[in-house]
């Protein structure tokens, strides 16, 4: 069961936030959350029906730190398609 606290973030970058113009908001999660549970997330706590969800899992980078490698945290970015004249008020730029 995905709960409000698997959303890492909201994504604002130049690209989000074109998207968001269109009614698209990109969420970042932990990578056991599904459609269908991102799907509740947003009818539970901001009662909205996403139209549609897209998902990407992205894979942590390798990086060297003071010459040990180490990895990120592995990720996954969700695209939410948001229904005509929705807008979540909290998210709003």
């Amino acid at each position: 069961m995905a709960d409000i606290t698997d959303i890492k973030s909201i994504l604002y970058t130049e690209k989000t936030l074109g998207l968001q113009e269109d009614g698209v908001v990109v969420v970042q999660t932990s990578p056991r959350v599904t459609k269908t549970g991102l799907k509740e997330i947003f009818r539970e706590y901001f009662g909205i029906v996403p139209a549609r969800i897209n998902s990407l899992n992205q894979s942590g980078k390798i990086k060297k730190f003071r010459g040990v490698t180490g990895k990120q945290n592995d990720f996954k970015k969700f695209y939410v398609k948001l229904p005509e004249g929705a807008q979540i008020e909290s998210l709003a730029v």
